[in-house]
Formats: structure tokens, sequence, C-alpha cells
């Protein structure tokens, strides 16, 4: 019988779309009276911004909906991350394959992209926005919401049959 769930979101720097995710499924798990329920958390497979915050158009495009993510820094996934998480939700396939060629032996971890969680059926990928413009920071937090509700709507009926 589990009570309890933890999400890791991943991207590859840490600092725009996997703590946009963090900050949108924290809300989310707030809003629903679950966050002591539900543990979120979010790391890169790549160390270039470790202790760093978010893009600062990551920020900005969150909180122009509501969403809080200055107090998130940036960390690197660890091995122990596989064994410490229920899901681990990869942004892109790129990750995806970074976090199996790290994966211990028999982990606990739910290893999956993050959109297969999506309803819309446009994107298998949240595309990384860190190159582009504003635009591209936009869709990312369309994508995420999407996928964020999906998610949620997972852990509540696993936490029904619970």
């Amino acid at each position: 019988m589990q009570s309890r769930y933890s999400v890791l979101f991943v991207c590859l720097g840490n600092i725009c779309r996997s703590p946009t995710a963090h900050g949108v499924f924290q809300h989310l798990v707030s809003q629903q009276g679950l966050s002591g329920i539900v543990e979120v958390d979010s790391a890169g497979t790549a160390a270039f911004h470790v202790g760093a915050k978010p893009d600062h158009r990551s920020i900005k495009v969150a909180s122009e909906r509501g969403y809080d993510l200055k107090r998130l820094r940036a960390r690197k996934v660890q091995s122990e991350d596989f064994h410490r998480y229920d899901y681990i939700l990869a942004m892109d396939n790129e990750n995806l394959r970074n976090l199996q060629e790290i994966m211990p032996d028999n982990p606990k971890a739910r290893l999956q992209l993050f959109l297969e969680h999506s309803e819309q059926q446009r994107f298998s990928e949240v595309p990384d926005p860190y190159y582009g413009g504003a635009r591209g920071f936009d869709l990312v937090l369309d994508l995420i919401e999407d996928a964020s509700g999906g998610l949620l709507r997972e852990i509540h009926q696993r936490l029904q049959q619970d």
C-alpha cells in the first residue's frame, strides 16, 4: 500500500523545461491539497548550471500564469534518484536515453517521457526553448500544463486504489 508519491522532472540543464514542470506540478499538487502526499523535484542530465536559478524567460512566462519558479535551483540527476522517486519524467528522447544509461539495476522509478501524460497529440517531446524566442517558452508551458493535468489524474487514481 503506497500513500505517498514522488515525481522528478528531468531536462538537460535544469533551467528551462524541468523547473517549469516542477513549478507547475507543485502548484497543482498544492491546489489539490496533496503537498504532504506528492513530492516534486527537478534535475538535469548535465551539470552545466548546478546551483543556478531557472532561466529568466522561464521565470517570466511562468509568473505570468501564476507559477513561482524563483526558489528553484538547478541540480544534476543522481543514480540514487532512481531509488527515491516513483516517476522520473524526461522532457525529450535524448534525456530519456541519458537517463537510461545511468539507471541502476532494480530502480523504484517509472522512467518515461513526460508528454506520455499529455492529452494533446501533436508533440511527444517538450522542445527545448533555450535558443529560441519567447513563443517557445509559452509552448513549453502549454505542454507542461497539459501533461501535468494528466499526471495528476493518474496519481489521484493510484491513491484511490491504494
